[in-house]
């Protein structure tokens, strides 16, 4: 898989840095978290890639029948393409850590991509995800860091599915975080800063493949 395989956005970090994946939510582009980005890491190569569905004119990474209800075939397809973009990218780059989080849709394409190569990133957020199915998992999640944030009031991704969500990767031994705030599907300061703190909290360097 190609680099460009996706149109995106890429800014050049400080040599040695991380290397940051940022997924956009429905309706947003490879623009749309790019400075989001930079306040999570200080210094890291960012790389925010466009979804290349279009749903009535808004972007996204998968085609879905109706809210919550996700076209499967088109979901594998765009995690096999997404999976390999992420790993052109990072055998490009080089990185010292490989980290990613991404927003409503792009949680959801970066949850597929974790589920079938879980050791592809060193650290994941994942903010407002809904998987509407049980993943199958290729593999180990231990000891991997995710931060799943979410709303207590979020119509589009309702508590009780974010919950299972957080059973099912607890089951699979990731290490688990949770920041839930008052709120519905929208971007809190207070997730923000809790996604800054779970990255910060990264140190291991990969390991030269």
């Amino acid at each position: 898989m190609s680099t460009d395989s996706y149109v995106h956005r890429r800014e050049q970090g400080a040599p040695g840095s991380p290397l940051v994946f940022a997924f956009h939510g429905t309706g947003g582009d490879e623009n749309q978290l790019v400075d989001l980005a930079g306040e999570l890491v200080p210094g890291a190569t960012i790389v925010s890639p466009r979804g290349d569905v279009s749903e009535s004119g808004a972007a996204r990474f998968f085609r879905r029948t109706g809210e919550g209800v996700y076209d499967m075939d088109d979901l594998a397809r765009a995690t096999a393409k997404m999976a390999g973009f992420v790993k052109a990218q990072v055998a490009a780059e080089k990185p010292s850590r490989v980290l990613a989080f991404g927003y409503s849709n792009g949680a959801n394409i970066l949850a597929t991509v974790l589920f079938a190569h879980p050791d592809l990133f060193d650290a994941v957020v994942l903010m407002h995800p809904l998987i509407p199915f049980q993943p199958h998992i290729e593999g180990s999640l231990a000891g991997r860091p995710i931060l799943v944030t979410a709303g207590q009031r979020d119509p589009i991704c309702p508590p009780n599915l974010t919950h299972r969500l957080e059973s099912w990767l607890t089951d699979a031994g990731a290490a688990v975080t949770m920041h839930w705030h008052p709120g519905g599907h929208e971007l809190r300061p207070d997730e923000v800063a809790a996604a800054a703190r779970h990255f910060a909290g990264v140190e291991t360097e990969r390991s030269p493949s």
